[in-house]
């Protein structure tokens, strides 16, 4: 098995491209035209120089271009735009933000191939935290390398990983003339003593391993810089290499420098990138007999002191409180003198030694984390047990589709999943021992009797970083050592993805302490137990994430159904208290919201002017705003309220009539601030169930006889019509401007206050381009596929070619991507459908595939192929209910996720197929959208549908776009 990667989802494409455009203007290294290696250790005119100990990076746009440049991607993503003051403050630091499980690591390779292949970029690093990252990162430069090579012509380049045994390995990195990757551990060079840092005489000829470095003027990669560079060494240690620019990626920026790019929580769910959560709730009441008390923490910033839970009796009720006490503290006292607690429980000792905090009451030791007199081993037993079940659930499920379902444990104590004996044996602990029961219990239940029975030794096992022999399995692994079946455990669970994710592996149940976090990642992680609390050790995002990521199957195909992607997070507090501290987390880390509408959430909006598509823009969202304000529906600072429910009846949200149209898809936005919209309570769908009456129905047969065929596509447009649409718009362009260089005087005043300053004097010069002009027609070849012939056109009709002289990159960029669009239209527009003899799609597919639904967007109807419809948005659901109470429609059906048609910029699935009757039978097929002009507007999802109707219509076939189910 080979995951596949899928280079064209528009989101990481926007990442990269957003990243690629802040050197808008850097000259292109290219076998087009030559560029000139100084050898003088100068730095040249080209993408690279060398010196005397390498080959390096070479920035040649000037900095307040750049700044220009990134003022404009920050407008362009939404982002607040950066004052100069900042941008200068923060250097050539960029920040770059991806919600868990989107495919940050992804986008920050393709980034390398990019830059490289486009500017003749290098020579990179990336820096990571921890030794889970590493592997991480290692592993996705493996599994994609064939994925970048088909994308970026067979690029040669090499990646390897810093080790101090072998520094002169640096050597390579620094004299290659191809493209280098490191990975580096913060650790291994943020000391004074690392090997990284001092000089080696034989094999680096007396320089240090850093120097090699330097000399190459890397783009340094930083991957969750809040853990990389958190520390004054670590930042020095970054700025030592001498970047030429650095990358941070995270998910959770604690300093967002120059942020280019940001898809944060709301956006990842609402294009539903990631799963969606579920959580189930095991809760324990009236556990209040005996004395219980948890130690929560240890600290001694303010004398020894330790944090627990206790139980405290207050007007009548028995309430749980957390409370700081130190030696000699008698919980009788604190506790309001509850009996339980009269004896045995003042406080002898509390140690602090990291790794050994604890706590001694006369009645014995209690040890961090740990719990007397509560009901936890009871409610832990049920959590695993319930996990289990889920899982058996979910391969019943999945039973055919290919895809391996696993399931993580997170624990409080490593001992309590495995320990050793004197001899160095593993021990099962309780967690173990209770797994294995229920396991064999569960799998001999008749609704599980399809499941393969396989050995329980076999389908569990964990990894500990703090434990040294965490990866010795219960039971030997037959013909290997122990240290070779330590290696074995490791590299599955930490390396091997691929294989955990095959049937042919046994693994399916993982545990873990605190390992599998930051770094670790597998697609098909459906089930998170959580056997320790994650309210004080706030950490619902990281856990979260080790199982959002969608699923693959056997095929290494990404799953995109929605049906499927859920993740069920078994957590021993209530839906409301995750919910309420996922939500914190969120705003605590990367400042978002659930719930709070910002005032320019609107913007991206698009509509349609004497038939051009435009955006909304940040001024009318503001207005939007405002008016929701004044209607009630927001508060003063965009908290939605209790007024905005959009089930109800006859809702409306009283826009100004400038923004009528606009409504159902302003409802949609303020939906996916709602956290409940991707955050559910646990609760067992429900499978629907074929309506006999309707399947059977003629009518219904008729209606799938005129829609079921397949098709194949041709793309046709007309090569004069396409030069003069993008002459046109080229001759429209910006000009393009020389480069400038600023030229600033001022005087220092020293003051009492400090040193004042005051410009004095402040100019340009701009800068003529000198060289050979490079082969514009063979660079636009290389972006548009279109014939020299075709771009010579082009570029003379435009009359802006005295431009290119100016500023040659600038000005091809500027074209190709004017080009681009304009070919992009006519391809659309000029697309041509042919039916396929022989392929289509069965009826039988509707009682074969299992389609699940919740309560929450679930319809019961009576005039479908389904006893209820499964909607996706309010649109949806008010379509349905209107095609039900319509007399002149008999049956509809909403068209099933596996009915697809194929476009140039990915699949189309239509949302409904539909009989109507009255004076005579219509057989139709109807897309609902906000507005009747969606088709008009220039995005991928507006394009898809344009290409569903080409479609339909080579089968002859009524296909439309409707608001409502009204006028349709």
């Amino acid at each position: 098995m080979k995951i596949k990667f899928d280079g064209t989802q528009p989101y990481q494409l926007a990442a990269v491209q957003s990243i690629v455009d802040l050197f808008e203007g850097q000259p292109l290294q290219s076998d087009d035209y030559t560029i000139e290696i100084n050898t003088s250790g100068e730095k040249g005119q080209g993408s690279i120089f060398q010196s005397e100990l390498g080959i390096g990076n070479n920035i040649l746009v000037p900095q307040y271009i750049i700044y220009d440049n990134l003022k404009k991607i920050q407008d362009k993503n939404d982002l607040d735009l950066v004052n100069e003051a900042d941008f200068n403050h923060n250097g050539m630091n960029f920040s770059i933000e991806m919600e868990t499980g989107t495919g940050k690591t992804y986008v920050y390779l393709r980034t390398i191939f990019e830059l490289s292949q486009k500017y003749g970029f290098k020579k990179f690093i990336i820096v990571v935290p921890s030794v889970a990252i590493r592997e991480g990162t290692l592993k996705n430069l493996e599994i994609t390398a064939e994925h970048f090579r088909s994308l970026y012509n067979n690029i040669p380049f090499q990646h390897f990983v810093y080790d101090s045994k072998k520094a002169a390995r640096l050597r390579q990195f620094a004299t290659s003339n191809q493209l280098e990757v490191m990975v580096i551990n913060i650790d291994a060079f943020n000391k004074d003593a690392n090997k990284f840092n001092q000089e080696i005489e034989k094999s680096l000829g007396g320089f240090t391993p850093k120097a090699f470095v330097q000399a190459t003027n890397p783009f340094v990669i930083i991957d969750e810089p809040q853990s990389v560079d958190n520390t004054l060494k670590a930042k020095d240690a970054i700025k030592s290499l001498e970047p030429a620019c650095i990358f941070r990626f995270s998910a959770t920026h604690k300093n967002p420098y120059n942020l280019v790019y940001k898809l944060d929580p709301i956006r990842a769910y609402e294009l539903r990138l990631v799963k969606q959560i579920v959580v189930a709730s095991v809760l324990g009441s009236n556990a209040q007999n005996a004395a219980y008390v948890k130690l929560l923490e240890v600290d001694n910033k303010k004398g020894i002191r330790a944090k627990i839970r206790l139980q405290v009796q207050a007007a009548g009720k028995v309430n749980e409180k957390e409370i700081w006490v130190k030696q000699g503290t008698d919980l009788y006292s604190l506790s309001n003198e509850r009996e339980s607690y009269k004896n045995g429980y003042e406080v002898l000792d509390i140690s602090a030694e990291p790794g050994n905090e604890f706590i001694d009451f006369n009645s014995g030791r209690l040890s961090l984390g740990q719990e007397r007199g509560g009901i936890q081993d009871d409610l832990s037993e049920i959590q695993i047990r319930n996990t289990i079940k889920k899982h058996f659930d979910k391969e019943l499920q999945l039973q055919g589709r290919g895809i391996k379902v696993l399931s993580l444990f997170f624990i409080d104590r490593v001992a309590n999943y495995r320990s050793y004996d004197a001899d160095g044996k593993a021990q099962k602990g309780k967690f173990a021992i209770l797994f294995e029961k229920h396991y064999k219990e569960l799998l001999q239940l008749p609704q599980y009797s399809s499941i393969e029975k396989l050995s329980v030794s076999r389908v569990h096992n964990g990894y500990f970083s703090d434990d040294k022999r965490a990866f010795t399995p219960f039971e030997e692994i037959k013909g290997k050592t122990n240290k070779e079946a330590e290696e074995s455990i490791f590299n599955l669970i930490m390396r091997d993805k691929e294989r955990l994710l095959s049937f042919d592996e046994p693994l399916k149940f993982i545990f873990s302490h605190s390992a599998l976090r930051e770094g670790w990642d597998n697609p098909n992680v459906f089930q998170i137990c959580m056997l320790r609390e994650v309210g004080s050790l706030k950490e619902r995002r990281q856990t979260l994430g080790r199982g959002l990521r969608l699923p693959v199957n056997q095929d290494g195909e990404r799953v995109w159904d929605d049906a499927i992607n859920k993740l069920t997070v078994v957590a021993t507090e209530s839906y409301a208290d995750f919910a309420d501290g996922l939500q914190k987390e969120y705003e605590d880390e990367c400042g978002v919201t659930f719930g709070k509408v910002p005032k320019n959430a609107f913007a991206r909006i698009e509509l349609i002017v004497e038939d051009k598509t435009i955006e909304l823009g940040r001024e009318n969202s503001e207005r939007i705003h405002a008016a929701l304000e004044k209607e009630n529906f927001i508060d003063i600072n965009g908290k939605i309220k209790a007024t905005f429910n959009p089930n109800s009846k006859d809702f409306s949200l009283n826009l100004p009539e400038e923004f009528k149209e606009q409504e159902a898809e302003i409802i949609a936005v303020l939906q996916s601030y709602q956290i409940e919209r991707h955050i559910k309570n646990e609760e067992d769908p429900k499978r629907l169930k074929i309506n006999k009456q309707i399947f059977l129905d003629p009518e219904f047969t008729n209606l799938w006889e005129r829609i079921k065929h397949r098709t194949t596509y041709e793309v046709k447009y007309e090569t004069s019509k396409l030069i003069t649409a993008a002459s046109d718009e080229i001759s429209k362009m910006e000009t393009i401007e020389a480069v400038k260089v600023e030229y600033k005087e001022a005087e220092l005043n020293m003051e009492n206050k400090g040193f004042l300053t005051r410009e004095t004097r402040s100019n340009y010069h701009t800068i003529s381009f000198t060289g050979d002009l490079p082969d514009i027609v063979s660079y636009i070849q290389r972006e548009t596929e279109l014939t020299r012939r075709t771009i010579v056109d082009i570029l003379i009709k435009s009359g802006k070619l005295g431009e290119f002289v100016t500023n040659p990159q600038r000005f091809m960029d500027a074209a190709s991507s004017v080009i681009k669009r304009e070919l992009h239209k006519m391809m659309i527009d000029g697309i041509k459908y042919e039916r396929i003899s022989d392929e289509e799609w069965s009826m039988r597919e509707f009682e074969e595939k299992e389609v699940l639904s919740y309560l929450y967007n679930r319809l019961d109807v009576s005039k479908s192929i389904y006893d209820a419809v499964v909607y996706d948005s309010d649109i949806e659901r008010k379509f349905a209910e209107g095609l039900e109470k319509r007399e002149d429609v008999k049956l509809f059906v909403k068209l099933p996720s596996w009915f697809q048609v194929e476009t140039p910029v990915g699949t189309y699935n239509p949302d409904w197929a539909i009989v109507k009757q009255f004076d005579e039978t219509i057989y139709l097929v109807r897309e609902t959208k906000g507005t009747k002009d969606y088709e008009k507007l220039r995005n991928s999802e507006a394009d898809k549908i344009k290409c569903g109707r080409r479609h339909f219509e080579a089968l002859g076939t009524d296909f439309n776009v409707v608001v409502d189910a009204g006028g349709f």
